[in-house]
């Protein structure tokens, strides 16, 4: 298990292009995969829940180079502890958490990275501003100015075609250039966190900059 994870890795770091940054989705897994991992050259970790991280964190203290990302639905409730304990929060998926976020920042004195999540479709299971939605929100989004807020992140519905996947993607690097180009002064579009183990290479293709990788890398979740 431990060669065929590594081999997984360098086999798939190999195909990516260098302007892509391999996240590796490590929730569920132990504190020993992602050693494995590290150990083959892997330093972004996400995990979508806290408790579990924050054990794995404390296991894991001598690895101190590791970037750890927050890339599940985040409650308000959580958000304090999502910040102490991650670089970056890929799931920031409406106005209030980012607010409740940004003043958490700045009573903590970080200043996190953030992806805003955003649904370029319609889908009722899956959080995320639309498109209108998020365009009227920037204004009030860059009042965020403890939040490094560095681009977007979207998950396609479920039952698309790879066209429409691929539409997905193309789609949500339009929006990001759109914004990008209105010049705000605390919101950056350097990011696109796009890509799962079934899709990535049609994110990549689309202009994703990270790609979220789990079951590619570590196998089928138990």
């Amino acid at each position: 298990m431990t060669s065929s994870i590594s081999e997984r890795i360098t086999t798939i770091c190999a195909s990516l292009p260098p302007s892509v940054r391999l996240i590796a989705v490590s929730k569920t897994f132990s504190s020993e995969v992602i050693r494995t991992a590290y150990n083959a050259g892997i330093r972004d970790f996400g995990e979508n829940r806290i408790q579990e991280a924050a054990s794995k964190q404390a296991e894991l203290h001598d690895l101190a180079d590791i970037t750890w990302h927050f890339i599940g639905h985040l409650q308000s409730n959580k958000a304090k502890k999502a910040i102490e304990l991650f670089d970056w929060i890929h799931s920031v998926d409406n106005l209030k958490l980012a607010q409740r976020l940004n003043q958490l920042a700045q009573q903590l004195e970080v200043s996190p990275h953030v992806c805003l999540q955003v649904k370029i479709l319609p889908d009722p299971h899956k959080s995320g501003w639309s498109v209108p939605e998020l365009l009227a929100d920037l204004p009030a989004l860059n009042q965020c100015k403890n939040l490094q807020i560095q681009g977007l992140m979207t998950i396609p519905p479920v039952g698309l075609n790879n066209a429409e996947i691929i539409n997905v993607f193309k789609n949500t690097h339009k929006l990001a250039k759109e914004i990008q180009e209105q010049n705000w002064s605390h919101i950056k579009m350097q990011e696109l966190s796009m890509g799962m183990s079934g899709d990535y290479q049609l994110a990549v293709q689309a202009g994703a900059t990270m790609v979220r990788l789990g079951t590619i890398l570590f196998g089928e979740r138990t």
